[in-house]
């Protein structure tokens, strides 16, 4: 099923979609990527990244990487979030992505309904922006991508977690990883790891 997602929002303007991944696991960086998208991008399978398959996820990222105007993937260490918290780290990973950008956008569009800027670009927040913007779209392919992979590498050195196929989610099994071998350095100190539920705010 192709998804018919508008570009951008601002047609005369340079303008960056924004997204971030993994703000609700316990372990793990959150990822957020910027993308800035030629005016008649196009792709059928492009959409919100959590409704795409992985083998999608990968193509699309490919195509993104070949044809954006500029694309850039940034993150915030675990120890970082723990430091100044979820929320921000989210809004500073999407912001140190922008500054990675080749071209520097006029505009941002951030996927969410907040955004604590600390660069003086003008924005605009857009609950579900990533199943209604290409370019939010198109951040969140990235941002979840890279993050993913990461994941996947960490689980090398820390199989028992299962973050391969969790990448840091609170899973029943991740839960239980951690009552059984405790924390590692690549996880959220200051997440709850036992709750059923994750406070985000």
């Amino acid at each position: 099923m192709c998804i018919m997602l508008e570009n951008s929002f601002s047609k005369e303007l340079i303008e960056a979609g924004c997204d971030e991944a993994g703000r609700g696991c316990l372990a793990g960086p959150v990822f957020a990527a910027a993308v800035i998208l030629p005016a008649d991008y196009f792709h059928p399978l492009l959409n919100d990244s959590k409704q795409m398959t992985h083998k999608q996820r990968l193509e699309v990222r490919a195509h993104i990487e070949a044809n954006a105007v500029a694309w850039a993937v940034a993150e915030v260490s675990a120890e970082e979030i723990d430091r100044i918290n979820i929320l921000h780290a989210s809004f500073e990973a999407m912001q140190r992505a922008v500054e990675k950008l080749s071209v520097r956008p006029e505009h941002l569009l951030i996927d969410g309904n907040r955004f604590y800027p600390r660069l003086e670009i003008p924005f605009r927040c857009e609950i579900k922006g990533d199943g209604r913007f290409a370019n939010i779209a198109a951040a969140s392919v990235l941002a979840k991508t890279y993050r993913d992979e990461r994941m996947e590498a960490l689980h090398e050195e820390y199989p028992v977690y299962e973050w391969n196929k969790n990448k840091g989610y609170p899973t029943r099994t991740h839960r239980l990883a951690i009552a059984a071998h405790g924390l590692t350095p690549h996880h959220r100190q200051t997440f709850n790891h036992t709750a059923g539920q994750l406070e985000l705010f």
